[in-house]
């Protein structure tokens, strides 16, 4: 019998870079303890918001190694292994298992637009390759192609693959999925996207994969325990805080944002690659709005 999902609060971390985009992997260890000393529950290493498109081969696995090494088994290490070829996602899940990382994220891939059958395919191959938990990972307002749910019922029977992380924000969707699923508490349902976590919790989540956590980590995991333990006082007291993190850390692309309001907290140094660029002047007060606003700087 599987084990049951982590749950609460996983943070989607940054990958810290020096100014010319050289990774600052001393920083990112200061940013894994900063979390693990706030209650994040589980660190997702080179998804979207570790800028996992900019990254080259081995920079990508020499993320998933440094996570591996730092975390020292205090907490999950999920790695991002997503790729629109199936053979380069199968290396990466290799590599990540070899490395100690406790489950992969996979994306749905991108730019080639698979079909349905397609997709169930290509998370099959990787399932059935590597034997290392697999959350899929549904966000078609980047990879254009949709994860059906009719797939993903599909997919929950193949064995390894142990949950989604689902940026739609459609709870309806959402709703229908826990309906359906054979044995839902075993298979992970994790919210993509921060402006809705708290509603996918409390309609049969178990987390969150964020993004405003790399700002606000205690508060997202206390909002977190809070909507799972049943608070919904409590959970919705600390979901305003969040709030405005939740949208004003999406004012350009992710993680722009995020970036520039961890460099104005002094955790690292506002460095990304292209073509993501640094925000934009006139977003710098909106953001710095947001982190007061949320008592996360004074």
């Amino acid at each position: 019998m599987p084990p049951p999902p982590l749950t609460g609060s996983i943070v989607a971390i940054v990958t810290p870079m020096r100014e010319g985009g050289a990774l600052d992997l001393a920083a990112l260890a200061r940013l894994i303890e900063f979390h693990i000393d706030n209650g994040t529950s589980g660190i997702v290493i080179v998804g979207t918001t570790g800028e996992s498109p900019t990254v080259d081969f081995d920079e990508h696995c020499l993320l998933i190694k440094t996570a591996v090494e730092v975390v020292r088994g205090r907490v999950p290490v999920i790695a991002g292994t997503g790729a629109n070829s199936t053979s380069e996602a199968i290396e990466l899940t290799a590599y990540a298992k070899d490395a100690g990382a406790n489950s992969a994220l996979s994306v749905v891939p991108y730019y080639n637009k698979p079909t349905q059958e397609g997709l169930y395919r290509h998370f099959r191959a990787i399932a059935e390759r590597v034997d290392l938990p697999l959350i899929l990972y549904n966000v078609p307002g980047r990879t254009v192609a949709d994860l059906a749910n009719d797939t993903v019922l599909r997919l929950a029977e193949v064995p390894g693959i142990a949950g989604i992380k689902d940026a739609t924000s459609d709870m309806t969707r959402h709703i229908e999925l826990v309906r359906r699923l054979p044995g839902a508490r075993s298979f992970a349902l994790y919210s993509g996207n921060d402006d809705t976590a708290l509603p996918y919790i409390l309609l049969g989540g178990h987390g969150v994969i964020s993004v405003t956590a790399n700002v606000a980590p205690r508060l997202m995991a206390d909002m977190c325990k809070a909507a799972l333990a049943g608070d919904i006082a409590a959970a919705r007291r600390h979901n305003d805080r969040l709030m405005p993190l939740n949208t004003r850390l999406f004012v350009e692309a992710n993680p722009i944002p995020v970036k520039w309001a961890l460099a104005e907290m002094g955790l690292i140094q506002p460095a990304l690659r292209l073509p993501l660029v640094p925000l934009s002047a006139p977003q710098h007060a909106t953001v710095r709005a947001a982190l007061r606003e949320s008592g996360v700087v004074g």
